[in-house]
Parts: structure tokens; C-alpha cells; sequence
């Protein structure tokens, strides 16, 4: 084959990448789910990434930034073929190029905390489906190198063809074909994991000891766009580190309990199931939330108390946090005392009466109420150990975030929104408040522009640890105006107007949204 201009062995060296990375995707479903090389590059990236990075890809793409990392990795990869293409006629320099990303995808897969002996493999049949498709579709120059042919002795050898009429025409169909072939081996691979993705197998949920009643009808009922009472499990946030959902199957499901503890056990799911359940309605809040943002959700979990657990192992007095373990390695460290008091943690089988879903933890997660859930919330449970500040760090402590971080008191402006246009007479500004470890919301305030606080109506109280809607009505009058609220916790302290963003424990401030009046 004669060598192919520039443009056309870029097109080769993309089509061969995606090839390499479809047979990649396809070999890690059946083997190792996070293995798959663009996903394994990307999970290290998101654990080697700033805080700073990590801060504005949840503010910027949100619940989008992880795909939107791995289309990057992608992206990057298929660059790199391109390039690979454009190198290979020159003694093979594309196919090293290809065995050089190969060393870093299986690096990255074999350092991963859930990796296993087999993580390995899919980067290496990535590696020989892009090797093995450059090497013969694009030969080394020297292949075919009349004087080297001489040199080595070989004068009878013929030259190669000449090239094809339509060479242009022949390489897009080849670059096209590797490029579907790849994408219908990712495809493949996709469909073999859809497991991963999606409901859990449902199961049949205890009935909790102590029933709580139907929660209350919510405001939103008379305020469109208010934050619902109970957050639909379609809508709640998910913020995590996981770029592909772990699988985990409940019948194979084991919680061990360790450390510094009386007693080292191993509880599996019916062991769980078969404990005193317990209703509770809680609010989770991601510490990424900024001033007004929409990283919290309120329903009602059902789980065994934390404390009951804990208690089987006897955790001792030296321990002051309990390290929890993710199946797919994060950490998260909590206080024993948040685990074992009043409060009423849970490891939590289901929300808002279903059993969890995989993007929520099945089938086990921690709810702790009072506490941001980078330190209180840990998904697809696995482990517990009973352990110290001191000896040991969890993934966010040693990226700067706060070892103990108490949810703040807060308050959010969702009607009207920020920019709208409302009409002059009576408009009804409503949101919710929240202040989980002081007793919940006694009162929430709204002004406009620098006047007076207003004191808002207040939705009901389903108790300390859920958010309180809030309404008030103003008499709207031409122009411009800004609206600010404030909430008062069960406690009496209002919350601080003092701006902080996120890091290292969670935002404070007054949310404040700016209207248009006509």
C-alpha cells in the first residue's frame, strides 16, 4: 500500500483509536466495569484534579461534569490516534505511541482503589486492536524502502502497487469503518453492562417498627415552581466521584465492621433486613452547594439505626470517627458521636418507599443528619471502621475540605426566579429553609432592596432534620427590584449574611435574586 498523505492517516489513526478504545469498553463489561480505559484515566484525573477543578466542574456542569470528563478523555485519546497515524509510516512511531497510552490507561486502572487482577486486560486488548489495525493498515515506510531493500539484499522484491484511483475515497471508507466498528463494540460493551445502570433489583422492604405518618401536603400545591415537600427520586441531587455505577448485587452484599472495636463482624443483607427498621425524614445537603443552589433533597429514608449496628461490634471509647467504605473504594470519615446519638443515623435500604436506586447507593448508603454528605452520606456501603482522626484520613480531608462539617442554616429564593419578569400587583415569593443541627427553621425573613425584614409564612414542620417551605406576598410596584431572605433556626440564631463559598466546610450568606417589575 502506498503511503497515505498526512490527512488521510490521521483519519486511519482516529479510526484505530476508536476501534481500540470500543474493544476496550467491550472487554472491561464483561471483566471489570471501571477498568475500561477511557474510564479509568478519567476516574485518576478526577482524583488528582485541584480542589479548585473539582469546585467548578460541579458549579459549571453539574451532575453533567462526569460524562462531560469522560467525552474529554475521549476526545484526547482520539487526538493522540490521529497523530499515532500520522507518525506510524515512520518506523512504527504510531503503533509506540498507542503502547505508550496503553502503560498509562493500565496504570491508571491497576491504581484504582477497587482494582482487581484482571483490571488490566482491557487496556491491553485496547492496546492490540489499535496496535494490531495501524500496523496493517499504515506499514512503516521502510517496508517498502527500495534503497533499504537493497541494503538487506532483497533487489527482486517488486515495489508496491500503486496506490488506488480514489485513494481519498478508500481511506474515509476505512477510517468509517473502524470508527463504526469501534462504536459497535462500545456499544456492545454497554448493553453487556447495562446492569450498571438504572433500578437495582427490587426487594421486598421491611415494615419499620414504628411507622410515621403520611407527610403533610406541601405548599407547592399553591406555588407553582416551589420546591416539592418530598423530592421525586428522579429529581434528587447526586453528587459523587463515581464515573460508572457500582454493581452490586444484594444476595452478595457484606458490611464488615473493624478497627477499634470489641468484636470484628461481617453482616450480610438479609442480616440487615432482619434488624428494627426505621422511618425518618431527612434532608441531605452536598457541602458543593452554593448560596441558593440545588445540591439538597428531602424525603423519607427507611434503614436500621447506625448506632444498632455499630453496637454489635462494640466500638470502643479510643475511636472518634468511624472511617465507611464505598465498593468502589471512596472513603468518607464521620464523629462516632453523630453515628451513635439522638440524631438517628441510618444505613438506609430505601427512600421515599422504594428500595434505593444504583445512582443513590443500592444497596446500602448512610443518611446522617445535621452533616454535609461528604462526611455522613457514603454510597454503596461495604465497610465501617471504627478508627481515629489522627491515624487515619478520608478522601476529602486530604483534598482540604473540612474533617467535620455541621450543615448551616440556610434559606433559598425558588419563586420568582432570578432575572424574571413579574407583573405590578401581588406577587408571592416562596423557597425553603433549612438548619438541621439546631432543631430546624423557627422563622425566615424576606426584604426588598435595603427595606425592612418581612416575616414569611411557614410551611409545615415535618421535624428538625427536613427542610421548611416558606411563602410571602408583596405588592409589587414598577422597576427593579432585589429580594433577600434569611432563616432563624430552632434555636433563635439567625443565619450569618457573612459570604463564604463552599470550601472547606460549606457556604454561608444570604441568597438574594434581582426581578423585574412592569
Amino acid at each position: 500500500m502506498a503511503q497515505l498523505p498526512s490527512p488521510g492517516a490521521a483519519a486511519i489513526g482516529v479510526g484505530s483509536a476508536t476501534f481500540a478504545l470500543g474493544a476496550g469498553h467491550l472487554v472491561a463489561a464483561a471483566v471489570a466495569p471501571p477498568a475500561s480505559p477511557a474510564v479509568a484515566v478519567a476516574s485518576t484525573l478526577v482524583d488528582r484534579a485541584p480542589r479548585a477543578v473539582k469546585e467548578w466542574a460541579i458549579s459549571t456542569l453539574g451532575t453533567a461534569d462526569k460524562p462531560a470528563l469522560v467525552a474529554g478523555v475521549v476526545l484526547v485519546v482520539l487526538a493522540l490516534g490521529a497523530l499515532a497515524g500520522v507518525l506510524q509510516p515512520r518506523h512504527r512511531l504510531g503503533t509506540w505511541l498507542f503502547v505508550a497510552l496503553g502503560v498509562l490507561s493500565a496504570a491508571a486502572a491497576l491504581t484504582r482503589p477497587d482494582a482487581g487482577p484482571v483490571s488490566a486486560l482491557p487496556t491491553l486488548a485496547a492496546v492490540a486492536a489499535g496496535s494490531l489495525t495501524l500496523r496493517t493498515i499504515l506499514p512503516s515506510r521502510s517496508r517498502f524502502d527500495p534503497v533499504e531493500m537493497s541494503i538487506r539484499g532483497r533487489r527482486d522484491v517488486n515495489p508496491p502497487a500503486q496506490p488506488p484511483s480514489d485513494p481519498v475515497r478508500r481511506t474515509l471508507l476505512t477510517a468509517g469503518a473502524l470508527t463504526a466498528a469501534g462504536g459497535g463494540l462500545a456499544y456492545l460493551g454497554m448493553r453487556l453492562g447495562a446492569g450498571t445502570a438504572g433500578s437495582a433489583t427490587p426487594f421486598a422492604l421491611p415494615a419499620p417498627a414504628r411507622p410515621l405518618p403520611p407527610l403533610p401536603a406541601g405548599l407547592e400545591a399553591t406555588v407553582p415552581g416551589l420546591s416539592a415537600l418530598r423530592t421525586p427520586v428522579a429529581d434528587f441531587y447526586r453528587v459523587d466521584t463515581a464515573l460508572l455505577l457500582p454493581r452490586i448485587d444484594a444476595a452478595d452484599w457484606r458490611l464488615r465492621i473493624d478497627g477499634d472495636v470489641d468484636r470484628h463482624i461481617e453482616l450480610t443483607f438479609d442480616d440487615l433486613l432482619a434488624m428494627p427498621m426505621v422511618e425518618a425524614d431527612i434532608t441531605l445537603n452536598c457541602v458543593s452547594n452554593p448560596v441558593g443552589g440545588e445540591y439538597i433533597g428531602s424525603t423519607r429514608w427507611l434503614g436500621v439505626l447506625t448506632r444498632d449496628v455499630l453496637a454489635r461490634a462494640g466500638v470502643r471509647a479510643t475511636a472518634d470517627q468511624i472511617l465507611s467504605t464505598s465498593q468502589d473504594g471512596m472513603t468518607i470519615s464521620t464523629p462516632v458521636a453523630a453515628l451513635t446519638d439522638a440524631r438517628g443515623a441510618l444505613l438506609a435500604v430505601a427512600m421515599d418507599g422504594k428500595p434505593l436506586t444504583r445512582e443513590h447507593g443500592y444497596p446500602v448508603r448512610m443518611v446522617t443528619p445535621g452533616l454535609y454528605g461528604y462526611v455522613g452520606a457514603t454510597k454503596w456501603l461495604t465497610r465501617l471502621t471504627a478508627t481515629t482522626y489522627a491515624a487515619e484520613k478520608a478522601y476529602w480531608s486530604t483534598r482540604g475540605w473540612a474533617e467535620q462539617a455541621e450543615v448551616k442554616t440556610a434559606a433559598r429564593i425558588d419563586v420568582p426566579r432570578r432575572g424574571e419578569t413579574v407583573p405590578e400587583g401581588q406577587v408571592v415569593v416562596a423557597g425553603v429553609a433549612w438548619s438541621q443541627a439546631h432543631q430546624g427553621i423557627s422563622r425566615v425573613e424576606v426584604r426588598v432592596d435595603e427595606g425592612p425584614w418581612q416575616e414569611a409564612e411557614l410551611g409545615p414542620d415535618v421535624g428538625g432534620h427536613y427542610w421548611r417551605q416558606w411563602r410571602w406576598t408583596w405588592e409589587a410596584h414598577t422597576g427593579g427590584r432585589r429580594f433577600t431572605v434569611r432563616a432563624t433556626d430552632g434555636e433563635g440564631t439567625i443565619q450569618s449574611g457573612e459570604i463564604a463559598e463552599p470550601a472547606p466546610d460549606g457556604a454561608s450568606g444570604w441568597h438574594g435574586i434581582a426581578v423585574t417589575v412592569r
